[in-house]
């Protein structure tokens, strides 16, 4: 039941010449396509995480791609994330970059320590322009971890996200879903709106202990605040 490794479809973002990022399009050369896994599930408890209900799907309608953020706050600058607080599940938790591992997948932080989450750090960092990724275990084999209550999360929930300029990015929760691993939509995931946004993403869906949890929670935030 814990998250291992996680793959990220192909998506596009918009990035400043400058920077040395790598883009959605180039880690999609050696990633699936469109499809998200997260391995290695344990399945030791007896009560599983929670799942986010269908009425906190993301209102797409309302939320067009060009669309800005709730009020209008500006983007911030590049500044790698320190921690993440998510005050209605009680998530306060460091963050530690994560990059993508020789097989092609998002390598989760370590899953020894259970209050850790992980920054993708091939895409932007929370609060710039474009989607920012963060990843966290549900749980491990001592029980439940950072990302555990993830699904519980509903609309209009905050997401805060500090960083290293000392600046925190506000994110509003404007969706939460489970997607199956064979039918993840990564461009919807992934993609740039053109605003600042947040996923928060870890295990979830239907399990088996032959092949762990069959699909994903993805949380959609959206940035509507920085102090």
């Amino acid at each position: 039941m814990s998250v291992s490794e996680l793959s990220v479809g192909a998506a596009e973002e918009e990035h400043e010449p400058r920077r040395k990022r790598a883009p959605w399009g180039v880690i999609a050369l050696v990633l699936l396509t469109g499809l998200a896994l997260i391995r290695n599930g344990s399945g030791e408890f007896d009560v599983g995480p929670p799942q986010p209900a269908k009425a906190a799907a993301p209102d797409i309608t309302h939320a067009p791609p060009s669309a800005p953020p709730a009020s209008g706050v500006q983007a911030l600058d590049r500044s790698v994330p320190d921690r993440v607080r998510i005050p209605v599940i009680q998530v306060d938790a460091p963050v530690t970059p994560v990059g993508v591992d020789a097989d092609g997948w998002v390598a989760a932080p370590p899953p020894d320590d259970p209050n850790l989450a992980g920054w993708f750090n091939g895409a932007v960092t929370p609060g710039e322009k474009g989607t920012a990724v963060v990843v966290g275990h549900v749980d491990n084999k001592m029980g439940p971890a950072v990302f555990y209550g993830l699904g519980a999360l509903k609309k209009g929930n905050h997401v805060e996200v500090q960083r290293q300029d000392g600046k925190t990015a506000v994110f509003e929760v404007y969706g939460v879903e489970v997607f199956e691993k064979d039918d993840f939509p990564g461009d919807r995931v992934y993609g740039s709106k053109g605003t600042p946004e947040l996923r928060l993403i870890t295990c979830g869906g239907e399990y088996t202990k032959q092949t762990g949890y069959q699909g994903n929670v993805v949380v959609f935030a959206r940035l509507i605040q920085t102090r």
